[in-house]
């Protein structure tokens, strides 16, 4: 079939129509598991009606009015995430990559009133940061930048989990003003560092004076067990990146600032025509409401616990299964063989699923999921990785 939309996706050959929780259905009425929420977006599931009826609400009222004026709803937001983050204040956006810009900013910014001259700012091998020019940059994965060149300046990447690297790093490059990093990288397979790494890359920021900059994008709202992964730790950021479950679907980002990135930027130094209009906001509320209503952030530790004891057992006898990540419902499964070919299997199963970085089966089921629904996944699965 011939359609305008440019080619830059490989799209599954399967249009969706409707949603309700966990499940979708496509214009044949076909049914499906989702274990992959959008990417993480939908964390409370499709079609909540109580976002639904939030929306409804804001739309039948007011939508938007620009920046130009106070926005009733986005204080209300911002208040609420510094409240739930123990951040200062919040810059919002429509998508993670703006929020990770605004943070390079605040970045270049800070070097400024430090009178660093070609600042740089670390980034990590094989982490995601967007697909802007400058998050494009700071994305630690050469192959998507083929043919993007000449990229921006100012961006130097390190080993992920490497606090030594890092203190090397320190002592060669004086211009470091910043270090952007994932609590958990998922688009590289789900990779989780050392469970003292951020509290050692803190410590490290705080010692050389840079800011530490996490990129909760999918990590947020939940996901990992609570609201952002970061709080695991005990720390505090000094910017800290938001968007994908923040808006169950409606576009939303958020840039978090507090200590040394508290007020760098100012008026006229950045904006947004949509960030934070009375729409997204509106649905961001609803979202954070029911998460912290419903204690979804424990349900995904308990749950994804769950989940993944039931990968060890079933897949314990498999010797081409590497090794298995979990934190809360953020779960991937490392394969010593490539396996895209299970997305399409999984499709055939009516399960929706992804593979990062070639060889690893990431899961990003919805908060919501039942134990039930999870044991579907679970079971589904590992049958398609046994038969691999």
């Amino acid at each position: 079939m011939h359609h305008h939309i440019m080619p830059t996706y490989a799209s599954m050959p399967v249009r969706f129509l409707k949603g309700e929780g966990a499940w979708l259905w496509d214009e044949n009425g076909n049914k499906y598991l989702d274990a992959l929420s959008g990417i993480a977006v939908c964390g409370l599931g499709h079609a909540h009606p109580e976002v639904a009826s939030a929306i409804s609400d804001q739309a039948h009222t007011l939508m938007h009015t620009s920046n130009l004026y106070y926005i009733d709803k986005q204080e209300k937001l911002a208040d609420k995430l510094c409240e739930l983050t123990g951040m200062n204040d919040v810059f919002f956006a429509n998508s993670g990559a703006e929020a990770n810009e605004a943070a390079i900013k605040i970045a270049r910014r800070f070097a400024h009133s430090k009178n660093i001259q070609n600042p740089i700012i670390v980034t990590m091998d094989k982490s995601f940061h967007g697909r802007t020019l400058a998050t494009l940059t700071a994305t630690g994965n050469l192959a998507i930048k083929e043919g993007f060149s000449p990229l921006p300046e100012g961006f130097y990447h390190a080993p992920y989990n490497d606090i030594n690297a890092l203190d090397t790093l320190s002592k060669q490059l004086p211009n470091i003003v910043a270090v952007l990093v994932e609590p958990i990288q998922g688009e590289s397979g789900v990779n989780i560092p050392s469970a003292d790494y951020l509290n050692k890359l803190s410590d490290l920021c705080e010692k050389n004076d840079w800011l530490l900059m996490l990129d909760e994008v999918q990590t947020g709202v939940g996901r990992t067990g609570s609201f952002l992964a970061s709080q695991q730790n005990g720390i505090q950021a000094d910017v800290v990146t938001m968007a994908k479950a923040l808006g169950n679907g409606v576009p939303i980002g958020a840039c978090l600032t507090s200590k040394k990135a508290t007020g760098l930027l100012t008026a006229g130094s950045h904006g947004s025509t949509f960030g934070g209009n009375p729409l997204a906001c509106a649905a961001a509320l609803k979202v954070i409401e029911i998460v912290e209503r419903d204690q979804l952030a424990s349900r995904a530790t308990q749950l994804g616990t769950q989940m993944a004891e039931a990968f060890k057992l079933n897949l314990k006898h498999c010797e081409h299964v590497v090794e298995i990540r979990q934190k809360g419902l953020m779960i991937g499964i490392e394969l010593s063989t490539p396996c895209l070919d299970l997305v399409n299997k999984a499709l055939e199963k009516k399960l929706l699923i992804n593979v990062a970085a070639g060889n690893t089966v990431r899961l990003l089921p919805p908060l919501t999921i039942s134990d039930d629904e999870a044991a579907q996944i679970t079971t589904l699965v590992s049958d398609l990785i046994i038969a691999h």
